[in-house]
């Protein structure tokens, strides 16, 4: 499928490298060059193969250098952040943000949540709406939570024209309609990257049918949530025979669907669906994430491609929490920081094809978490009600989107008040600080 590769072209970085230096070779002695330095992180990078103590400047929103030492007296603000780790900003592949519309028990409506209040604090900076609005409704869910939410909120268009509403309204087949999905999606191809289908309980293939060919007509991928298990359209002929190479198996440590065989071993299909190039999401949400589903998929060598939480009003007050709990349950399944990391950023860029996000190479919009792995003796709860402990978790620090700072959960950007006369003012720089100097569009 042909997808928008927004990335950054060699000859683009060369240009905006050259063009900063050229910035910076202008400026007075006295004039700082960079707007931002975080200075003696632990910056993991995975789409640049970093692992490493690097410091990172960051000028104008944008990432402006990083190295293993960067001279303090060219920024404006420096942070200091030996031992914790920086990142690219988190990105959660699944949430449901169409908030505000007052529908009771609906992800069109109450049961949605806006983003701002749920991103900033566990160090996520990009979401993605997985499918609440459809073709009849999307306009709104841009022009009242899209177009005013400091998070990026990109978007998967539902199949059915009414959106995510539940009951008889995900059912009705005559409102599953490829042509003007795809033409919706085509239409706002700036923020809808894929097509959804959910909870679809009939036994037949119509729902997956027909947004294969929105998928198909649109050039995006397809996530499935796969509804109700029927032996008739069984989970092994989704994922290696109908889904296409970049579509999207969500909820796939549930359980609900035989991810799990009788026995305890992971369906075969999981890894016919792997080779054939699907990827799989984790979708924790409320009733989606089973530990028992998890653990023996991971011990036979079958990991996410990215990890997500299905955010909404049931998972954030459940097990789930948010983005930086979930990504600390697989720590505690055994996986490497540097794969947590890549499941949160760069993959689930690569998975939408949004190749301007996800990473922090020099020129690329600093969208940046800063976390802290901590010890001790933690739990965590699946969906379920399932506990397993853990001997770590993450948690965010600070984020910073387009370069501003949108979290600080510890003031480690802030003067002690002693330090500042007694009737000080608001603090910090509109250039780096987005909490005290936040801009409106």
């Amino acid at each position: 499928m042909n997808r928008p590769q927004a990335g950054l072209s060699r000859r683009e970085f060369l240009a905006g490298s050259a063009a900063f230096a050229l910035a910076c070779s202008a400026r007075s002695a006295s004039e700082p060059e960079v707007d931002l330095l975080l200075q003696g992180g632990h910056l993991i990078d995975p789409r640049n193969g970093l692992s490493a103590v690097r410091d990172v400047a960051v000028h104008d929103g944008r990432v402006a250098a990083v190295a293993e030492a960067i001279d303090p007296g060219r920024a404006l603000k420096v942070v200091e952040c030996g031992g914790l780790y920086v990142t690219p900003g988190l990105f959660d592949l699944h949430v449901h943000a169409f908030a505000g519309t007052n529908e009771p028990g609906s992800l069109v409506g109450d049961s949605s949540l806006y983003p701002d209040g749920h991103t900033f604090h566990s160090g996520v900076t990009t979401v993605l709406d997985a499918g609440c609005a459809g073709w009849r409704d999307f306009e709104t869910f841009r022009e009242t939570v899209i177009s005013r939410a400091r998070t990026r909120v990109l978007a998967l268009l539902n199949i059915v024209g009414q959106g995510m509403r539940g009951g008889d309204i995900e059912q009705n087949r005559s409102d599953m309609e490829a042509a003007p999905t795809a033409a919706l999606a085509r239409d706002h191809a700036d923020v809808i990257v894929g097509i959804k289908t959910a909870h679809y309980a009939a036994a037949d293939w119509f729902a997956v049918d027909e947004s294969l060919r929105a998928g198909e007509a649109a050039g995006l991928p397809l996530m499935v949530d796969f509804g109700d298990d029927h032996p008739e359209r069984p989970l092994e002929a989704l994922l290696g025979e109908k889904l296409r190479r970049g579509d999207i198996y969500t909820h796939c440590y549930a359980g609900n669907r035989r991810e799990l065989l009788a026995d305890g071993t992971p369906n075969p299909g999981l890894f016919a669906g792997r080779e054939r190039g699907v990827l799989f999401d984790v979708g924790h949400g409320g009733r989606s994430f089973r530990w028992s589903v998890a653990a023996r998929c991971l011990e036979a060598g079958f990991p996410p491609d990215a990890i997500s939480t299905d955010l909404h009003i049931g998972s954030m007050n459940s097990g789930m929490h948010d983005q930086i709990t979930t990504m600390s349950k697989f720590l505690a399944l055994g996986e490497t920081l540097e794969d947590v990391i890549a499941q949160s950023t760069w993959k689930p860029a690569l998975a939408v094809g949004r190749e301007d996000i996800g990473h922090l190479s020099v020129g690329a919009t600093a969208d940046i978490a800063v976390l802290h792995r901590e010890t001790g003796n933690f739990g965590f709860v699946d969906s379920f009600g399932a506990r397993q402990a853990g001997s770590e978790r993450l948690v965010a620090e600070m984020t910073f989107k387009d370069g501003r700072l949108e979290w600080d959960r510890n003031g480690r950007t802030r003067r002690d008040w002693r330090e500042l006369p007694h009737d000080y003012g608001e603090q910090g720089d509109a250039r780096w600080d987005g909490i005290l100097y936040r801009q409106r569009s």
